[in-house]
């Protein structure tokens, strides 16, 4: 019977069962309604809205069919629609009509609202741990190269000389925004919706203070609209899962890069690679490839609340079921990717002569030149147009500038002396990197050695 019966001469189509039934997928939200409904009940218990005894009986039985659910007993029925209705169904079967008492004082608007928050928050803290995971993966890797060279891009182009590790250390950071996001919206999920009933409050003596001190929530939602309308935090936390899946996709490109023949600068495992169904000698990518591929989902799950919640009035509407299996969607791919990533980052070794090679283009130096034009009094911007025309002169020549000989880098470059041929070593030239945020190996130290504390990992 649908909790609504008692207004309707005739039960709903089957068709409309079926439409608009959302048990399928919001029945993981089982522990987390059931959690809620233990401290609803133990509460109008102790407030004396409902006989203690009876309350005591609803929290046993809730206790049941959670084990029930967990141990796989639980019979979901499209019927009841959803997660709250068959728990509530089962519950008055299992102790009579004291199960009816359960609703007393909320409405599925609230619950599912508490639902949702008990849930992101258990889903942040697992978030937070696959992000540590995977910036202790990185730091590993990091550390087992100290001295790799190698060189950056910037527009894919070659730019200047950076170590492996400062690259990978650049994700670390990311993926510690990542962290601090997710830590800063849990403080905005963490206000309980409970008590606030479908929009207007309640006539009952309600201790919602107590029901959130049980739950663990920091503080109430103090407007009963807003409670049972607001859906910013699932937004915010789309919003995190898409960043974060923006930054995995952006790793996931520079290994796709660094994996091709033309780059060939890292060797990855089998483990974590596969082949053609045609081409016997391929050996593909794919982690990296599927992880990019799914970032477009989570935006769209992302774009999909957002077009939901941009036109309902207040408060709520039943338009907001659709908030869930993008949700749920987004969260199982974004966990995925994490672990698979961390997993991955075992079998990912560089090609060490292959980045060195890379890093010895002296083009890569450029920069160097200028910045020691600099040093001996020129104008930046002087420096940088006469170390430009010497790159087109030995561009014309067909000559790498460490081929250049003194005289025709003068030719260019009027203050040059002997010190300019030594600018154009690759170790130096990052080992001159040496302030804070630069590449030198000091710097990338110090950097790892920071993480290492943050991260809580043992030293080698």
């Amino acid at each position: 019977m649908a909790p609504w019966s008692g207004r309707f001469k005739q039960a709903p189509d089957a068709l409309v069962q079926a439409y608009s039934e959302s048990i399928s997928y919001d029945r993981r939200l089982y522990a987390y309604d059931i959690q809620g409904s233990i401290a609803h009940a133990r509460m109008l218990g102790k407030q004396g809205i409902i006989p203690q005894d009876e309350a005591n009986k609803i929290i046993t039985g809730l206790k049941q069919i959670k084990q029930e659910i967990e141990q796989g007993r639980f019979v979901f029925k499209t019927e009841l629609e959803d997660i709250h209705m068959n728990i509530e169904a089962r519950l008055t079967e299992i102790i009579g009509e004291a199960g009816a008492r359960l609703h007393t004082g909320r409405s599925r608007n609230d619950q599912i609202a508490t639902d949702e928050r008990l849930y992101l928050r258990d889903e942040c803290d697992q978030l937070d741990e696959l992000l540590q995971d995977l910036q202790k993966a990185l730091l590993t890797l990091a550390r087992r190269y100290p001295g790799q060279i190698m060189p950056g891009f910037t527009h894919l182009q070659h730019a200047q000389v950076v170590l492996f590790a400062h690259h990978l250390l650049a994700y670390v950071e990311m993926f510690q925004r990542d962290r601090e996001r997710l830590q800063d919206a849990r403080k905005r999920i963490n206000r309980l919706p409970l008590g606030v009933g479908a929009i207007a409050g309640s006539t009952l003596p309600l201790d919602r203070k107590a029901v959130a001190e049980e739950l663990g929530f920091d503080e109430l939602l103090h407007n009963s609209m807003d409670a049972v309308a607001d859906r910013d935090c699932l937004v915010e936390v789309l919003a995190c899962l898409s960043i974060i899946a923006m930054h995995i996709s952006r790793f996931a490109e520079d290994i796709v890069i660094w994996y091709s023949q033309e780059f060939a600068f890292i060797e990855i495992g089998d483990d974590f690679t596969t082949g053609s169904s045609l081409m016997p000698q391929k050996k593909n990518p794919d982690v990296a490839e599927l992880a990019r591929g799914k970032t477009g989902r989570v935006y769209g799950h992302l774009m999909a609340l957002l077009t939901t919640l941009k036109g309902l009035p207040l408060s709520y509407n039943r338009d907001l079921q659709e908030d869930k299996e993008g949700l749920f969607d987004a969260l199982d791919t974004v966990k995925h990717s994490l672990a698979v990533f961390a997993a991955m980052m075992g079998s990912i070794k560089p090609r060490g002569q292959r980045m060195q090679e890379a890093a010895s283009d002296s083009f890569l130096m450029a920069t160097d030149l200028a910045e020691w034009l600099v040093r001996q009094g020129l104008p930046f911007r002087e420096a940088h147009h006469q170390v430009g025309r010497f790159v087109a002169a030995c561009l014309a020549r067909e000559q790498a500038p460490h081929e250049a000989s003194l005289e025709q880098m003068k030719e260019d470059i009027p203050m040059a002396s002997q010190e300019c041929l030594q600018l154009w070593h690759p170790r130096a030239s990052v080992e001159a990197r040496d302030l804070p945020g630069g590449t030198a190996p000091a710097q990338v130290a110090k950097r790892m050695a920071y993480w290492q504390e943050k991260l809580q990992m043992h030293a080698d």
